[in-house]
């Protein structure tokens, strides 16, 4: 599913259910699960498996993807290369491009269905975001809008935290979706299966780094298949040197 929302700059791999859980693992990559459960050490295989399948497609040498020391823990790529990976329930995959094409990649997915109580408001949804999302359920209650929003902010934060190395708040980050298009809907019920989104980021200073990056984050969502599954990639239009 993660193929239909990047452009062709963007390598991926998929992998439905546990096909990829017990893939080996590289030492560099073994610590980060060495006493996790049964069921993360196996979605991280998946997710690190994905990923160099990703990467072997964009012609990088085979090596690990291990993981940062930061609060995320978020995948550090080989040089010359940015990423994404995202996982649950039925459901691996990792994006891939080189950095001379796209400055920032952030990629999520979530089983289909509604926020569990309370996630909502725990995750400090602004009062916009709270009143779109209303309007939203109303005019179309067949999309868990509740869930798009959840799994698109985590896209956001995953194209940013690799520019400033910390934790974004949930609430530092005001998410809008676009109006879905009548030819995006489902066939058979009528209901939007993929969308657009914006995300505008409520702290000082750049989105990227100084200089570099859109003002505004745009992201685009799928959901089919009983998945949710969400992407924001930051194009490099940035100039070369002498340029």
């Amino acid at each position: 599913m993660i193929e239909h929302l990047v452009p062709a700059t963007v390598s991926t791999r998929a992998a439905y259910g546990d096909e990829l859980d017990h893939e080996p693992l590289y030492p560099e990559e073994l610590p980060a699960v060495e006493r996790a459960v049964p069921k993360r050490r196996g979605e991280y295989s998946a997710g690190r498996a994905c990923a160099r399948a990703a990467l072997a497609a964009l012609g990088a040498e085979p090596g690990p993807v291990p993981r940062d020391n930061g609060d995320r823990g978020a995948p550090v790529w080989p040089k010359g290369f940015v990423g994404s990976i995202t996982h649950c329930a039925g459901y691996r995959a990792a994006a891939v491009a080189r950095a001379a094409d796209i400055l920032a990649l952030g990629i999520d997915a979530e089983p289909a269905g509604p926020l569990p109580d309370g996630v909502l408001e725990a995750i400090h949804s602004t009062a916009e975001e709270r009143a779109a999302l209303k309007r939203r359920t109303d005019r179309d209650p067949g999309v868990h809008w509740d869930r798009l929003l959840f799994s698109a902010k985590e896209t956001v934060y995953k194209a940013w935290y690799p520019y400033h190395h910390r934790m974004l708040g949930f609430e530092e980050a005001e998410l809008l979706f676009g109006e879905p298009d009548p030819a995006d809907a489902s066939p058979v019920s009528g209901v939007p299966e993929r969308g657009t989104y914006t995300a505008r980021l409520l702290v000082p200073g750049p989105l990227l780094a100084e200089g570099i990056g859109p003002k505004v984050f745009t992201g685009r969502w799928i959901a089919r298949g009983g998945l949710v599954v969400t992407a924001i990639v930051v194009p490099n239009d940035t100039p070369e040197p002498g340029h």
